[in-house]
């Protein structure tokens, strides 16, 4: 769509139709947590695309040991992007997350697995409702180790599989991670309700009980 994207359009919608209600809601949702430093001692970082950055913040959110998910732009040329021009799709970024964890209490294989159960691997730039290279998959590994486990990870599902597609999810050496503007970050928690009428809009849930046998909880 060359003028206005289906989660914008889904986004407008919805405040028309559920302006009232998302008030009441966005009242009685948690405040988020404030993010840690990431160069905390100890800590260590993974980069995930797998669509809209949104959708990517609660599978990682709820794992003990995750210390903090920032929605960002990664993988293209232009430097500090913003939202407008990485939708565009002409920057050559795509939407992910930063993962910010404790690798005492979780490893990375967790957080792959986690990666792969919350994404529709089997379709090049697209992910469910929204089209365009912006909304690639793909691993950004931060070094060998992360490079290995990824790939490994990879070929086990290749042969586990429970869907027939090809899998065509990227791994790629992880370049500069640009934080999206502060309206992206933890968007789950601030606007619920708008957050869910895009997400089931969008037909995620559906397509992952589809490809996975249940939808994420």
């Amino acid at each position: 769509m060359n003028m206005l994207k289906v989660r914008d359009a889904a986004l407008v919608f919805a405040a028309a139709l559920l302006l009232g209600l998302a008030t009441i809601s966005q009242a009685q949702a948690p405040k988020p947590a404030t993010k840690p430093a990431a160069a905390t001692p100890g800590y260590a970082k993974a980069v995930f695309a797998g669509g809209c950055c949104w959708c990517m913040e609660p599978p990682y959110d709820k794992l003990d040991g995750v210390v903090s998910t920032t929605s960002g732009y990664i993988g293209g040329q232009k430097k500090n992007p913003t939202y407008e021009e990485v939708s565009s799709g002409r920057t050559g970024h795509t939407e992910a997350v930063e993962v910010v964890y404790d690798p005492q209490k979780v490893s990375y294989q967790k957080l792959l697995d986690v990666f792969w159960r919350n994404i529709d691997p089997t379709v090049k730039d697209q992910q469910f409702c929204d089209t365009g290279s912006q909304y690639r998959t793909g691993i950004f590994y931060r070094d060998d180790a992360q490079k290995r486990l990824a790939e490994a990870s990879k070929a086990a599902l290749d042969k586990s599989k429970p869907f027939k597609g090809a899998i065509v999810t990227e791994i790629t050496r992880a370049a500069e991670f640009y934080p999206a503007e502060d309206y992206h970050q933890d968007y789950y928690l601030k606007n619920p309700v708008r957050y869910k009428f895009y997400r089931n809009g969008c037909g995620r849930d559906a397509r992952l009980k589809q490809l996975w046998g249940a939808a994420p909880e």
